[in-house]
């Protein structure tokens, strides 16, 4: 999972809570503690090397995903009658100091220095690019007719380089935001821009410091292939792209009629500036280096019982992969283990599966268990699943995605991101109410996390989707579950300290009970789901509804 956030160690009190003894358990069907904690040791190893995209460990680990699944019963449901979907991939880096940037003035040539004044990424279609065109200012880039915004509004961007300010405007609603902001380039390049540059704002570094951007240089880019051999979501006209530091982005401005300092004023007065011509033009070069490779989903199937419903599936999605070896060179462990991230939520799907696999009676719909590859390089594997569903898309009715549930506490409470959006919020506050815990509300909305993990690929194709967390509260009094929360991102996170070993040490125990809670409340949503005629739907004031709804899960408004 992708969170960005920036916080401090903080202090804990010893795990001393108890979960409470699941009630929902159907004919004593209830999770089983041990059989996470196994999983969990496997996928979690040294032996898988972190899991990394593409690498024979995640294959290992895909081949006991689909085995384990395959043992319980059920059926495969990928490529040509197997349990793996194998998704074509191109793997790509830059060729560092190839990366140039000069600024066109009155005649002047100006070099920016790489990677201290701009920084830039491989281009994942062409072994070489450059282009040389006039630059444009264009806001935050942002275009949508629900909020009444075009920052393209009277521009001529065609053949021209494109100017952004990174963000979006704090007025936009967080998740409506981070999915017009993930637009950003389609618009650009809808729009005839050849390239596009990014300005790193004052404010942006309160969250994110430039610098820290700067520890991924050498970061290999992904993308899934199409049938043709292109990359997807790729838009070959752009053949330029910079990310720049404010101090460098002022010399852009150096003939436009607003200068930089006074647009971040703007940006801090709340108001979203207006696009103009910037008088000035830019040459963007850079080399890349491609490799194309494979790594695989696993989906597998519990057929429904229903003589109709049984075509319509209940989608429960979890990834595989993490990030592989550390390159940080203070540290003599170098295996991003992934523990948490997400070694934990693969274990609570099986479980899940399990908890499927026994039932004496099999759900009306059936479960479609999907478990991706490359989240961590961008949502590769759901995306591709997306787009090439193994079941016709408008019989996925819904999708419940477990990705890094925090099992260091026992939580009293759950987030059920996008659960505001859809039908399904009523059905997760049901399931967590019988194993006697609360909804509460998105802690973090600035984040936008409903919009940042695989099941997002999904909503985009029209399917209610919803993320579950572990909440803030503990049911233990004498513990702060949102210091634990905020512990593990701050010292833990896509780091080799993320394993077993370590977690154990700092946080007393992982609590293995809490995965069997989370696991008895995921396997009661999807069931819910499953055996309810009326299939989840869109509601009718969601953004999502007026985007991405279809006639068959919008709301019926009486």
């Amino acid at each position: 999972m992708k969170i960005k956030l920036v916080l401090g160690a903080l202090g804990l009190t010893a795990l001393v809570g108890c979960v409470s003894t699941p009630t929902s358990s159907v004919s004593g069907n209830a999770a089983n503690a041990t059989a996470i904690e196994a999983h969990m040791q496997f996928l979690a190893s040294d032996a898988l090397a972190g899991r990394d995209t593409g690498s024979n460990e995640h294959e290992i680990a895909s081949l006991y995903i689909a085995t384990q699944l395959q043992a319980l019963g059920l059926k495969p449901a990928g490529d040509n009658g197997s349990y793996l979907q194998r998704v074509p991939l191109r793997k790509a880096r830059l060729v560092q100091d190839s990366a140039k940037f000069t600024l066109h003035t009155d005649g002047n040539n100006t070099e920016l220095a790489y990677p201290k004044a701009f920084f830039t990424g491989p281009s994942l279609q062409f072994a070489r690019t450059e282009v040389t065109a006039p630059l444009v200012f264009a806001g935050y880039g942002l275009v949508s007719k629900e909020f009444g915004i075009d920052d393209y509004a009277n521009l001529d961007v065609k053949g021209k380089i494109v100017v952004l300010l990174t963000g979006r405007p704090d007025s936009l609603p967080s998740e409506e935001a981070a999915h017009l902001n993930s637009l950003k380039t389609r618009l650009a390049a809808e729009r005839g821009a050849v390239g596009i540059i990014s300005i790193h704002t004052p404010k942006q570094e309160k969250v994110r410091p430039y610098a820290s951007s700067l520890l991924y240089l050498n970061t290999p880019s992904m993308e899934w292939l199409q049938s043709d051999g292109t990359p997807a979501d790729s838009y070959p006209d752009l053949k330029g792209g910079a990310y720049v530091h404010p101090d460098a982005a002022a010399a852009l401005f150096a003939k436009a009629p607003v200068a930089l300092p006074a647009i971040f004023n703007q940006l801090d007065a709340g108001t979203s500036p207006a696009g103009f011509e910037l008088g000035v033009s830019a040459t963007l070069s850079r080399n890349s280096s491609h490799e194309d490779i494979a790594s695989p989903n696993v989906i597998a199937v519990l057929e429904g019982s229903d003589p109709v419903l049984k075509d319509e599936y209940v989608v429960v999605t979890a990834h595989s992969d993490h990030i592989g070896y550390s390159n940080d060179l203070r540290n003599d462990d170098k295996i991003n283990n992934g523990a948490m991230d997400n070694a934990a939520g693969v274990a609570i799907l099986l479980e899940t599966a399990r908890l499927f696999a026994q039932l004496p009676e099999k759900p009306k719909r059936s479960i479609l268990f999907v478990v991706v590859t490359g989240e961590e390089k961008g949502l590769l594997g759901a995306d591709y699943f997306a787009n090439n569903p193994t079941r016709p898309i408008e019989k996925l009715v819904a999708n419940v995605n477990l990705d890094m549930p925090v099992l260091l506490y026992p939580f009293a409470d759950m987030i059920a991101f996008g659960a505001n959006h859809s039908s399904l919020g009523k059905v997760v506050a049901d399931a967590a109410a019988k194993e006697g815990i609360a909804l509460s509300a998105d802690p973090m909305p600035e984040q936008a996390i409903f919009t940042r993990s695989d099941h997002y690929t999904l909503v985009k194709k029209g399917v209610p989707a919803v993320f579950l967390m572990t909440g803030f509260k503990s049911q233990d009094p004498n513990q702060d579950g949102g210091k634990v929360w905020a512990s593990f991102f701050a010292k833990h996170y896509h780091k080799p300290s993320d394993d077993i070993p370590s977690l154990i040490k700092d946080y007393g125990a992982i609590r293995y009970d809490a995965g069997a809670v989370f696991a008895d409340i995921n396997f009661n949503i999807a069931l819910d789901v499953a055996n309810t005629v009326q299939r989840p739907y869109w509601l009718k004031d969601s953004f999502f509804n007026g985007v991405f709804g279809q006639p068959y899960n919008r709301e019926v408004v009486k």
